[in-house]
């Protein structure tokens, strides 16, 4: 057996990958600080129950499982920092008013979301806890767009669906839990024909208002039709408002925008508006997020919650290639104005390498374009010739 073999789906992170996201997790942790977001570190490890709380059977496959030598009970390895952002707020912090947080670290899941895709994301994100109307859904996009844009990503397209809907015909229609969890299945996948099968038994109304549900994709337009041909339920009148709202208030800082009323991402975990941003020539979402009422219940308060999160690993790959800074080469020499030279340089930013003895001919590895020199008493940088 090879021992420097990595698990499958599990990798490490190089240089200048690993600098260029170390500067993409302080950028926007900055972002999210300035804008009133307190950062949070929660443990890596917990027990069990509290991981997979308010998430249904969505994060359970995903979990590393592990039994605790101390107290013998069963714990897992995050898979999704959100749930323990809901603990800390409605938990540790135990605040009456709006909470707003922010987090950034590893996860680990058991299965990958996607191929190619790692078992280990970076995810970064922020959350907004106590607040339960749509102002708090429209800041928090802003925020995650704001984001994006900060780092440098281009041809930003959102889409935004609302797990309401499709709830409300389910409860209205009095559909049974195994079909309504077929029917979820069918229409993640878009298969138009299941989803007649399924639906052959249910009243008109459902019926017709479930087969209609995967055509409602596209512009603002999606929202009218959904309005006129959609049961006139307050259920689905106040998640269309929700989501001409947030039209109005994140529109312009997307460079698209589109609305799937079949998108039922996070279904047993979201209980409102979700959301996901994709870039021209990604096959994933680089960013996603939704509202989540009902998470933080089983730690005392079922408090309103909205949130988003990316992997920066995603985020680096989406900016293309990174290249390493060019250093400046400084011969190792005890000279006192040669170290003033060189902490003046750092300073400022600049990578400044020493050039060890007995190591010139890897001199091409250091990545250096230029050199100090010593000319008429001053220590100088001059460029490399190639």
């Amino acid at each position: 057996m090879q021992i420097w073999l990595l698990p499958e789906y599990i990798e490490d992170i190089l240089p200048p990958e690993a600098r260029r996201i170390e500067s993409l997790r302080r950028r926007l942790l900055d972002l999210f600080h300035v804008h009133g977001y307190l950062q949070v570190i929660p443990p890596m490890l917990e027990y069990l129950p509290s991981l997979l709380t308010g998430t249904g059977h969505d994060m359970d496959l995903k979990t590393f499982k592990v039994v605790d030598q101390l107290s013998g009970r069963m714990m897992g390895l995050r898979a999704d920092i959100t749930p323990q952002a809901a603990r800390v707020d409605a938990h540790l912090l135990n605040r009456g008013g709006v909470v707003r947080l922010c987090y950034a670290g590893s996860v680990l899941q058991a299965m990958p979301e996607g191929m190619m895709q790692t078992r280990e994301p970076l995810q970064i994100g922020a959350e907004l806890f106590g607040h339960p109307g749509i102002e708090s859904d429209v800041e928090i996009q802003q925020l995650m767009l704001k984001a994006l844009q900060l780092i440098g990503l281009q041809g930003i397209h959102l889409d935004i669906g609302h797990v309401g809907i499709f709830q409300a015909l389910m409860e209205r229609g009095g559909v049974s839990a195994d079909l309504e969890a077929a029917l979820f299945q069918a229409l993640q996948g878009k298969d138009v024909s299941s989803i007649g099968e399924l639906a052959q038994g249910l009243d008109a109304v459902t019926r017709d208002a479930i087969l209609l549900l995967p055509q409602l994709y596209g512009g603002i337009e999606v929202l009218e039709r959904a309005q006129k041909s959609l049961p006139d339920y307050p259920e689905i009148r106040r998640a269309l408002d929700d989501l001409r709202s947030i039209a109005a208030g994140v529109g312009e800082m997307a460079d698209s925008i589109a609305f799937d009323l079949a998108e039922l991402r996070g279904y047993h975990y979201h209980s409102g508006v979700v959301f996901a941003v994709y870039l021209p020539g990604q096959a994933h979402a680089v960013a996603k997020g939704g509202r989540y009422d009902e998470v933080g219940k089983v730690f005392g308060r079922a408090r309103p919650a909205t949130g988003f999160s990316m992997d920066l690993r995603v985020l680096c790959g989406a900016l293309g290639p990174a290249a390493a800074a060019p250093a400046i080469l400084a011969p190792h020499a005890g000279d006192a104005a040669l170290q003033d030279k060189i902490e003046t340089l750092r300073s400022q930013g600049e990578v400044v390498v020493m050039d060890l003895p007995g190591h010139e001919a890897q001199r091409d590895e250091l990545n250096c374009d230029r050199v100090l020199v010593l000319r008429d008493n001053q220590w100088q940088i001059e460029k490399i010739k190639s």
